[in-house]
């Protein structure tokens, strides 16, 4: 039964409140397209760095996102499949 998969569903609902948020939501869609660091993300966004941190912070944090640092940059890519489904369907 549907019930037995509580837990996946509470996961679940967890990355769609994270992505219904429309700043981690762009920035979702993009890293599922390229890896990037912070600077080009809020470049491409047009917003202020500690803005794009925050919100790179709580994707990493709830665990949708990484980082992998390449000398003094770290680049960020989408680990979560959950959220790699949800983007690719919209």
């Amino acid at each position: 039964m549907a019930f037995d998969k509580e837990n996946q569903f509470n996961v679940e609902a967890e990355v769609l409140k994270v992505l219904g948020h429309p700043i981690r939501l762009k920035i979702v869609a993009g890293l599922c397209t390229q890896e990037c660091n912070v600077k080009h993300i809020w470049e491409c966004l047009g917003l202020p760095q500690a803005t794009v941190s925050q919100h790179l912070a709580l994707l990493k944090n709830k665990g949708i996102i990484d980082g992998k640092r390449e000398g003094v940059e770290v680049h960020y890519s989408v680990i979560n499949d959950f959220a790699k489904k949800i983007i690719g369907s919209l």
